[in-house]
């Protein structure tokens, strides 16, 4: 069973990974209507992920025995001067849910909640990954800076991303 501090930080963060659903969403978009297919791919693949980890979080609190309470979603911005200006804010938010996520597992180890500790430990792996990922496509648009042909070819590259289900325990 969760303690009532614990499942309240983690009803904040089911909140935090909706919110950084419709972030994403909202970049596909932007994407999208500047006919970007490739990076609207990238985004719109990101906005599934982050469901599915608010899903995880959300079944996890219903098998402890807790109560998920979702709240309203905050506005978001709706559009970028730059696929690097999206991915910028795209690392810059990865980094702040990485502390979330650092926080909440401080909580888990501070009431010797080690089940919940278990379960947060794939959400610290899979913040490594998220921000090394966008780090990695940082690099290349400051390395293309304003090619057209490499914007064209990063796009082509982002546009076989493919969506995998995470596991929504």
């Amino acid at each position: 069973m969760l303690s009532k501090k614990l499942e309240a930080a983690l009803n904040e963060q089911i909140n935090a990974e909706f919110w950084s659903a419709y972030l994403y969403l909202s970049m596909s978009a932007d994407f999208a209507a500047k006919g970007q297919p490739g990076f609207a791919n990238w985004m719109h693949i990101q906005f599934k992920e982050e469901q599915d980890h608010a899903m995880k979080l959300f079944n996890y609190i219903i098998s402890r025995g807790g109560h998920p309470e979702l709240k309203p979603i905050a506005e978001v911005n709706t559009q970028w001067a730059s696929p690097l200006a999206a991915f910028e804010d795209t690392l810059a938010h990865e980094q702040e849910v990485t502390a979330l996520i650092n926080e909440l597992y401080a909580l888990a180890t501070e009431e010797k909640d080690y089940a919940t500790q278990s379960m947060l430990k794939w959400f610290v792996d899979e913040q490594v990954e998220e921000e090394a990922t966008a780090q990695g496509i940082i690099d290349a648009l400051r390395m293309i800076k304003d090619n057209g042909f490499g914007i064209y070819t990063l796009d082509k590259e982002l546009s076989a991303r493919v969506y995998t289900p995470i596991e929504a325990e």
